[in-house]
């Protein structure tokens, strides 16, 4: 049990849910104190340990229910198999498997009680092997007598044994499973039921259907082991790594059937932003005496002062004006700056958002009234049209100049493409000395700065910082130097 939880641990992992060694341990003790009889206290005991929030709790009974229905599966197997090995004869009685059952009905022209019974086939066998030395082989084996016995006990042992040889829990593409399926097989001695079937085939034996039908019996159960173990163990790693390749895939060749994952994708990224920044308050040690407390906190010693404390300075907060360039070419790049943004409000100071194309407005409003994929959506429709930088810069000269101080952050994406118009660059330059810092994302590459209708290089000499931003793991890394730009 001690190595099932050791793997249903590496399951959780590949879900993104973190588990240290430290709770891998308490996992066990807990288990170990709950015992294996109900498998709702194992679950609750589990959860407890592991799942530190609703996301993780979710996920947690999502994995639990995969991981131990296939384990408990095999186990009822097992079960049945050892209340059936005590009488052989009883144990020859029964179908080889129900799938056997199944593929013997219609080529034996009867129902499921009408087939030939496993003593039936294993004397047709029997009968065979003295003209076949490969079918002699099998029957001396162990391998051909299990499956003519219904031994499912040892099979599925065998099975599992195989499979753990063969490495079956790294798993990790689709195409993997008939190789895994074939290495399987082979471990388990099938390369002496295929030698078997085509000598019978060159006698054109009348047992050739028998042999047949039980080496698909044991090809169907391995494929069902491979398939359970491809579910289960490449679910995780595949997310992952399709993650990865979303993440450093230009936002503008997404396919919109993969918006939703990306929507999950950069929501995560920002709890690993949050979790990164998020404040922590340090007790003051130096400056001004704060009497009142310092009284107040030695009224629980008698009036004697052990510890002092300090006045605390309150710093202005700060304030992030985000400007997106909501045309055609960039929307899809606004939109998940937008989501970024929004996706971050715990640890970002006061946030306003303005969308532009034509003409500029503030869209705040709509992402404190709307779901944050309606709100892109109505910023799109109301502001999205042919780019005109200059007369955005005086729409947003009149709404918001006079609100920027030393303690505004200015981010604007947008691809700098001001269709031949007039840029006024003036109003950049003014927003630059009074801001903070101001920084320009542009979905373009930088050799493209500067072509055709592209301004810039005239708009970079009114930033503090540009960078190149096409795709998330990029949009994250400049959050990232943002945030820790504000603290």
């Amino acid at each position: 049990m001690q190595s099932s939880l050791l793997r249903f641990i590496e399951i959780l992992r590949s879900h993104d849910l973190p588990v240290s060694p430290a709770e891998t341990l308490d996992a066990a003790a807990a288990l170990e104190a709950v015992g294996y009889d109900s498998r709702g206290t194992m679950r609750n005991a589990l959860a407890l340990t592991l799942a530190k929030s609703a996301r993780e709790l979710q996920t947690f009974h999502y994995c639990f229910d995969k991981f131990f229905d296939q384990h408990a599966s095999d186990f009822r197997i097992d079960d049945r198999a050892q209340n059936a090995s005590g009488d052989t004869a009883a144990a020859k009685e029964t179908p080889a498997s129900e799938s056997a059952d199944q593929a013997a009905g219609d080529s034996s022209g009867g129902g499921g009680g009408g087939g030939p019974s496993p003593a039936d086939d294993a004397a047709m066998l029997a009968a065979a092997a003295k003209d076949s030395p490969a079918l002699a082989r099998l029957l001396e084996g162990d391998l051909l007598p299990a499956l003519l016995e219904n031994q499912r006990g040892s099979l599925s042992t065998a099975l599992r044994s195989a499979a753990q040889a063969e490495g079956v829990n790294d798993i990790r593409l689709f195409t993997q499973k008939g190789q895994y399926t074939r290495r399987i097989l082979d471990r388990l001695g099938e390369g002496g039921l295929r030698e078997a079937v085509a000598e019978l085939e060159k006698r054109e034996s009348p047992a050739l259907d028998v042999l047949r039908r039980y080496r698909d019996v044991l090809r169907e159960q391995v494929r069902d082991h491979v398939e359970r173990a491809y579910l289960l163990n490449a679910e995780g790693h595949n997310e992952r790594f399709m993650a990865e390749i979303l993440a450093e895939t230009r936002l503008s060749n997404i396919d919109r059937r993969h918006q939703d994952r990306v929507r999950e994708q950069v929501q995560r990224m920002a709890r690993r932003l949050a979790r990164r920044h998020s404040a922590r308050r340090r007790p003051v040690k130096r400056g001004q005496l704060d009497m009142a407390k310092t009284l107040r906190g030695g009224a629980a010693t008698d009036g004697v002062l052990f510890r002092t404390r300090w006045r605390s300075r309150k710093r202005k907060r700060s304030q992030l004006m985000a400007l997106c360039d909501v045309s055609g070419s960039v929307a899809a790049y606004a939109g998940f700056l937008l989501m970024f943004l929004y996706s971050l409000q715990d640890v970002l100071p006061r946030t306003r958002s303005f969308a532009f194309s034509s003409h500029l407005g503030e869209i705040s409003d709509l992402f404190r009234d709307e779901d944050v994929g309606r709100a892109i959506e109505l910023a799109n429709w109301r502001y999205g049209g042919a780019t005109d930088y200059g007369g955005s810069l005086r729409d947003f000269a009149r709404i918001a100049l006079d609100d920027i101080d030393r303690n505004t952050s200015v981010i604007i994406l947008g691809d700098a493409r001001n269709n031949r118009g007039d840029p006024e660059i003036e109003i950049m330059q003014s927003i630059f000395q009074r801001s903070r810092q101001v920084i320009w994302l542009n979905p373009e590459s930088r050799q493209a700065w500067g072509t055709g209708d592209s301004e810039m290089p005239r708009y970079a000499t009114a930033c503090h910082y540009t960078a190149t931003c096409g795709n998330l793991k990029q949009l994250e890394r400049v959050v990232d130097q943002l945030l820790k730009s504000l603290r």
